[in-house]
């Protein structure tokens, strides 16, 4: 971005170049065009300084998201941006900008991208765009974890897998991370985005008791339970329920498996910090 203004001195000039661009004085590269001169009762005409900032990817996305919160009807929002080693995370604050978060952060997470898709047309390398507000993201990180150890508890209890609600790459790793610390248990995603799941399971093995009942032996000592089932838990046809395999359970639907796009967070390499874990 580059422009020039004229002002009585060069440093009101730059002050005013700093407002047009929106960026600290620190940040511009200034080129003093014309200086002003000095006249015979004092200083005759102004100075004319050319400034120019270079935007980074994470002025891109704050740009965008101004503009798009602006034609929403929100007042101008005040973004603090901090570095991170993948990318940023964009700080948004102001009167009512809270209301941008929406149900879940379904809102906040839908801008933010788009924003990641308006900072990384540019070239190949994927900078990770992350906006928060009002404390959201810390907030919605508790609540995760403490949904993802309620399930793998009810799944060691039941011995029932759990399946959560469709989430983003960046909240799936959460409950991935929660469910890791909970012994005998695992977690797994299936599904394509935007509906793409957790599934949470026991790992560990229990015996075959149905519905609670307790063993006993019949006469014929056969295997027969106090809870009604008097065929020694034998199935029509000789077989025992035990010969039964249960089937893979595939829960996606058809509009999942023909929605074939990926939001780019799926891009990045996670081997690293989870190298055993599906995301």
């Amino acid at each position: 971005m580059k422009s020039t203004v004229t002002a009585k001195t060069v440093e009101e000039a730059k002050q005013k170049l700093s407002v047009e661009l929106g960026v600290a004085e620190e940040k511009i590269t200034f080129t003093i065009l014309e200086e002003p001169k000095k006249g015979l009762f004092g200083m005759k005409g102004g100075a004319k300084v050319e400034g120019e900032y270079q935007e980074t990817k994470a002025d891109i996305a704050a740009r965008y998201v101004t503009n798009i919160m602006v034609a929403m009807g929100y007042e101008k929002p005040t973004i603090t941006i901090t570095e991170t080693e993948e990318g940023a995370v964009l700080d948004l604050s102001g009167e009512g900008v809270d209301g941008i978060i929406g149900r879940r952060g379904e809102t906040i997470d839908s801008l933010q991208y788009l924003a990641s898709l308006a900072c990384n047309k540019q070239d190949k390398e994927f900078y990770r765009i992350t906006l928060d507000c009002d404390g959201f993201r810390a907030r919605r990180k508790v609540q995760l974890e403490e949904l993802a150890r309620k399930k793998a508890e009810k799944a060691k209890r039941t011995g029932r897998t759990m399946s959560l609600e469709p989430m983003n790459p960046y909240e799936r790793r959460i409950i991935h991370a929660a469910v890791a610390e909970v012994e005998g248990c695992t977690s797994r995603s299936v599904g394509e985005d935007p509906y793409r799941k957790v599934l949470i399971s026991s790992t560990e093995r229990r015996p075959y008791n149905n519905n609670g009942g307790n063993r006993r032996y019949n006469n014929n000592g056969r295997n027969d339970r106090r809870d009604g089932n008097r065929n020694g838990g034998y199935r029509k046809g000789g077989r025992r329920r035990e010969d039964f395999k249960a089937r893979s359970l595939d829960i996606s639907s058809s509009f999942e498996k023909d929605y074939k796009k990926p939001k780019p967070e799926d891009d990045m390499d996670t081997t690293g910090l989870y190298s055993k874990i599906e995301f």
